[in-house]
């Protein structure tokens, strides 16, 4: 009898194939760091589900803004206390520490309110800040692990664990919350986290093995001195990297403040503002946002699911960038012309859907050609503290907006300048990765990291390169 065609390829593989291109023995691993992200992201949005429900109803849509200018400022202490730590630790004793330090706040928040203390604002704060490092540094790991060549075709399957995520833990937050409040949810988190724990280590000893014992000499030590801030400062791509972080988050932080101040509006004409209706405003808000994070979550998912590895396939990496700003462009073109609720939550949905899937995917990817010192320090500083300069400047144009007393199409003018600023650098980020994937790639077919030159950067700047290839010049 003769083999059908393809029969000899694994089933892991044959089921990825339609949503990427997976090589023999590819598959395994993605699926692991896929779920990996799956169940870091499920556990981020019961916490953010948490988070608005208690920042909305205790302080309104004003005192989230401006809560999230603390965060940054926590950030300036965090972002070298991690890349301290990172100096002492290995990668997985990175993954691991940090990992447990955040579950430990956990059960502090659940004691703290049993005490009757108000937890809204610093619960705020933590919420913000766990978000970006701790989901940083899981992608860090994921960035170690492959080549640019990798890379580019599996974290579209890696991106789909993070979005389907997103999306269940979204759908079963907005069911938990509304039926025994926040602080159960927040349990449940915890624990998803420590789960987290052990799939990333078992992942960590399964590449070790396979790649030998000069691979894991190598993974086994911390990381170069050098701190993140200055790796920025002192390499054009990292900052391009950053400054579009910043314009981003400006963009969408100013639009969350506009979609939250219609739900606390509408809050408040349902169930009045005395303080018996707490928990049913509590509850309202966090069923409405779990709603919204479900319609976007889902849409995330579909486009991870069927576009990111076409477009990162047809368009490439750097191209791809300028999607998201565009769509959101054309968003405040359309809320200036008809200013609702209604066109506000659809371009949240279309904004946030982007940023979740295709935005985020490539963002990753834009570290595959950088340093191991880099994929850690600077992308947590970037991910951490230029994300949440972001919100300080998007607090700023909350406070002189409440001021003045803009309406919506005034802060819809104020961001439509500020995305033609995104799609700016963006256009200067597209051409300085090109040139960075040049640097990295030797002039063979094999795509792997060329040796560093003797001149490309000071020594201290340059990590020590895994055993699959070698550093990357910057």
């Amino acid at each position: 009898m003769t083999a059908r065609p393809g029969s000899s390829v694994p089933l892991g593989q044959r089921l990825l194939r339609p949503i990427a291109d997976v090589h023999p023995g590819e598959a395994s691993q993605a699926l692991l760091l896929a779920l990996n992200l799956f169940l870091v992201l499920g556990a981020y949005y019961m916490l953010k589900t948490v988070r608005e429900a208690l920042i909305l109803t205790e302080g309104g849509a004003a005192v989230k803004a401006y809560s999230s200018a603390g965060q940054a400022i926590l950030l300036i202490v965090l972002v070298p206390a991690f890349g301290a730590f990172a100096s002492r630790v290995n990668r997985i004793q990175l993954v691991r520490w940090v990992t447990l330090f955040f579950v430990s706040n956990i059960v502090v928040f659940i004691v703290a309110n049993r005490l009757g203390l108000h937890i809204a604002v610093p619960y705020f704060l933590w919420v913000g800040i766990f978000n970006v490092m701790v989901i940083a540094q899981f992608w860090a790991f994921v960035n170690d692990l492959y080549t640019l060549e990798q890379g580019k075709r599996l974290f579209p399957i890696i991106g789909l664990g993070s979005s389907l995520g997103a999306w269940l833990g979204s759908v079963y937050a907005g069911d938990v919350i509304r039926s025994t409040g926040p602080f159960s949810l927040m349990l449940i988190a915890g624990g998803i986290l420590l789960l987290c724990i052990g799939v990333a280590s078992f992942v960590e000893r399964r590449h070790v093995h396979e790649q030998g014992p000069a691979h894991a000499a190598e993974v086994a030590g911390p990381l170069d001195k050098v701190g993140g801030f200055a790796l920025i400062r002192r390499d054009r791509y990292l900052l391009l990297i950053a400054l579009m972080t910043v314009a981003l988050n400006v963009v969408n932080t100013s639009g969350e403040y506009l979609f939250g101040r219609f739900i606390v509006e509408a809050s408040v004409r349902t169930y009045g503002t005395d303080a018996a209706s707490l928990v049913a405003r509590q509850q309202y808000v966090g069923g409405v946002y779990a709603q919204l994070f479900g319609y976007v979550n889902l849409l995330g998912f579909l486009l991870q699911l069927f576009v990111v590895s076409r477009v990162f396939k047809y368009l490439g990496v750097g191209r791809a960038l300028f999607i998201h700003p565009l769509v959101v462009l054309v968003g405040y073109l359309a809320i200036l012309r008809a200013p609702s609720v209604s066109t506000m939550q659809w371009l949240k949905v279309f904004d946030n859907s982007l940023d979740y899937s295709l935005g985020n995917t490539a963002k990753q990817a834009l570290w595959l050609p950088t340093s191991r010192v880099a994929k850690y320090k600077a992308k947590q500083a970037v991910d951490s503290f230029f994300m949440r300069t972001g919100d300080v400047l998007s607090a700023g144009v909350v406070f002189v907006g409440e001021t003045l007393a803009f309406t919506v199409p005034a802060f819809a003018v104020i961001n439509l300048v500020l995305t033609s600023a995104w799609l700016t650098i963006v256009v200067a980020l597209n051409a300085a990765y090109r040139a960075q994937v040049a640097a990295y790639r030797r002039p063979d077919a094999d795509n792997e990291a060329a040796p560093p030159s003797p001149t490309a950067n000071p020594p201290s700047l340059q990590s020590r390169p895994p055993a699959h290839r070698t550093a990357v010049p910057h």
